[in-house]
């Protein structure tokens, strides 16, 4: 029976501050670029140890999610900026 691999710690932080950016509303854009940046890292970190260390896929998760949070972030900032422009004017 095969030993299971440790999990990247980065890894999970990194999915847990991408979803995280999903439901804290005042500073989502902020912990959904902690979970991009969290993302790369334990990435990395996982490539570069080989088979030693398990969470690749929950780091590319993180990465991803947190791009989606911030492109909706941006979309839904250029929205409101939008609205306020055209109803003082």
């Amino acid at each position: 029976m095969p030993v299971p691999r440790p999990t990247n710690g980065l890894a999970v932080a990194s999915l847990v501050c991408s979803v995280g950016g999903i439901v804290i509303w005042p500073i989502w854009p902020l912990t959904a670029i902690a979970g991009i940046i969290l993302g790369f890292v334990a990435k990395s970190m996982i490539d570069k140890e080989g088979r030693a260390q398990g969470g690749r896929g929950l780091a590319l998760a993180g990465i991803i999610v947190g791009f989606c949070v911030v492109g909706i972030a941006i979309i839904v900032i250029a929205l409101i900026i939008a609205a306020a422009t055209s109803s003082s004017g």
